[in-house]
């Protein structure tokens, strides 16, 4: 099912090639419940698409990126990871990597913290608009020089 985690389950002799982040990974997720388990793995599922797409645009990829957001209703019943999936696919123009850090801030605070998913995915969106707010800022202002 998602095998990266899951090599890093593995024990026995294979802990001894592993990297100290991939057995400190290990141990961490060993000592979580399943409902925190399976949100770590939505979220390394975040991360690898994110990491993925960065490595593989290209500038014509980039032309053909819209201009303006594109509207998605927001489910009923949604999850922080869905949330964030979504609003990616709302903003595609937008540098989602000068965000990490807001967005693993508030996706700590859903799990770690307690925090209603709905008021977290609250707080995305308006993130995901302020960074869509600087981009236009950043294209208006190199279209007008």
């Amino acid at each position: 099912m998602h095998p990266p985690i899951a090599s890093l389950m593995q024990s026995g002799d294979l802990s001894a090639g592993r990297s100290a982040d991939e057995r400190r990974l290990s141990r961490l997720f060993r000592a979580m419940d399943a409902q925190s388990r399976q949100t770590l793995l939505s979220f390394a599922d975040f991360l690898s698409e994110r990491s993925a797409g960065a490595d593989s645009a290209s500038a014509a990829d980039q032309e053909s990126v819209p201009l303006e957001p594109l509207y998605e209703s927001r489910p009923a019943q949604e999850t922080v990871v869905a949330a964030i999936r979504r609003l990616r696919r709302v903003y595609p123009m937008v540098d989602t990597g000068a965000m990490l850090n807001q967005v693993s801030s508030l996706m700590s605070a859903h799990v770690l913290q307690g925090r209603s998913a709905e008021t977290v995915i609250d707080e995305l969106e308006v993130a995901f608009e302020a960074q869509f707010d600087r981009h236009r800022g950043k294209r208006g202002s190199s279209g007008a020089k």
